[in-house]
């Protein structure tokens, strides 16, 4: 039953306690396990990937069946419809067309004699997570891949838990083929981050690795960072929908239990100042829960991180979402754009009553690999500058140094560093020069 709560103290109490839901007492202890498997993935290459992949995923491969083979990617678009194919390739379509709008352009600026810029390329190698277990995300292939293709990045391996007999769903390979990705290993799970990490035998070392999992994977992506870069520690996913009288019951009651049925950590929270409006639905929760193919995972998300806070005005219901800062925000209102100037923390805003959070799951375009547990204060979803990084560019003729020179010494004499001030005045001192002698030449006596 969906919890509602009606004291504005215990409703941020509660917001606390579901943003901080995965900082639990065994994750120092998953941590731990975590550094070991790192640690033996760096030391022992393919002999640890393929041991913890017997021992995890109770999958027995030999080293020539890491990676998927052009047979079995040919084999993918045999084993899924026309329709879903046609699906993938809208998606692909419109999160291409989305990134495209959103790529870095280098740029330079003339003043006087001093040029400064900056020169965007990007990473060399990308390594792209894809989950599996409970179910199979084409979508994140497509949310990963396409931003990084678009980006530029020459090299780009995905690797991806192995099903039954070793098997990759076959509309992730689909989805991976249509953006462009060819370079797949079986392997999931912590030892697959340190394999893209470190590199093994078989699977290179990357630059850059994006793409959600569980905890043991958030905590590898942590605990390489440094070595590599990392989109974010992506944690359970999470919805918070704004709502006021004009919102359908049902249909909020349908988008909390789109982002309940993702795990039992998922989260789902209501904020409305419409106390009938929670109560119907919390009632049409449990209408639609009632033979829903996910019902005791999807009830357990919302028993423990599910929530409906009636208010007093909007305005609380956005005090209280800037605080929680919410990886979707639905604004299911009758005009959403009077709240959006308001809306300081969310990783990305569904704006109306026809615009559920599933749409920006799979192909509006803009990227469904977002900040979750507050982590919105500060990040941005995965986009083309996840895969680049930029150089700055600086230019001075020897007259525009002179005009600085003076400055920068005071600086470098503050800071103790006689050397730095030095490389600029030898630069604008006058100083006498003698030219080398010839040497001479070789004696012709005989």
């Amino acid at each position: 039953m969906l919890r509602i709560i009606q004291q504005l103290t215990e409703a941020q109490i509660e917001l606390q306690r579901i943003c901080a839901r995965t900082h639990d007492d065994q994750v120092f202890h998953k941590e731990a396990t975590v550094r070991e498997i790192l640690q033996t993935v760096r030391r022992k290459g393919d002999d640890a990937v393929l041991q913890y992949t017997a021992d995890f995923d109770s999958q027995h491969l030999n080293r020539d069946e890491l990676r998927v083979r052009g047979a079995e990617l040919d084999a993918a678009y045999q084993q899924v419809s026309k329709e879903l194919i046609d699906a993938i390739r809208l998606a692909h379509r419109n999160i291409e067309a989305f990134h495209r709008q959103r790529i870095p352009r280098s740029w330079v600026t003339f003043e006087g004699d001093v040029v400064l810029g900056k020169r965007y390329t990007p990473v060399d190698r990308a390594g792209l997570y894809i989950p599996g277990g409970r179910a199979a995300y084409p979508s994140t292939v497509l949310m990963n891949a396409v931003p990084a293709k678009v980006a530029g990045v020459e090299r780009i391996v995905m690797v991806t838990p192995p099903g039954e007999r070793g098997a990759i769903n076959p509309a992730v390979l689909v989805a991976a083929q249509e953006a462009g990705i060819t370079e797949i290993y079986r392997v999931g799970g912590a030892q697959a981050i340190g394999a893209l990490a470190y590199g093994t035998e078989s699977i290179p070392a990357v630059d850059v690795i994006t793409g959600p999992g569980n905890i043991y994977v958030t905590l590898a992506k942590k605990q390489v960072f440094g070595t590599v870069g990392i989109d974010s520690l992506a944690g359970p996913s999470e919805v918070l929908v704004i709502a006021d009288h004009t919102a359908d019951p049902v249909h909020v009651a349908a988008d909390l239990l789109a982002q309940a049925e993702h795990d039992p950590l998922a989260a789902a929270v209501l904020i409305t100042p419409d106390a009938r409006l929670a109560e119907k639905v919390a009632a049409e929760i449990e209408r639609q829960l009632q033979g829903h193919p996910r019902q005791t995972l999807t009830e357990k998300a919302i028993a423990h991180y599910g929530v409906a806070i009636v208010v007093d005005t909007l305005d609380t219901a956005v005090r209280l979402s800037n605080e929680f800062a919410p990886e979707h925000l639905e604004l299911e209102v009758d005009d959403p754009w009077a709240l959006v100037e308001k809306i300081r923390h969310a990783g990305a805003i569904f704006m109306g009553h026809d615009t559920p959070e599933a749409v920006g799951d799979y192909l509006a375009g803009p990227n469904h690999t977002l900040p979750t547990s507050g982590a919105a204060r500060y990040a941005s979803a995965l986009s083309t500058e996840t895969f680049m990084k930029h150089s700055s560019l600086i230019q001075y003729s020897a007259g525009a140094l002179g005009e600085v020179a003076e400055a920068i010494a005071v600086l470098t004499q503050a800071e103790g560093l006689p050397s730095h001030g030095a490389s600029v005045q030898l630069r604008t001192q006058p100083r006498s020069y003698t030219k080398p002698s010839s040497p001479s030449s070789p004696s012709t006596e005989s």
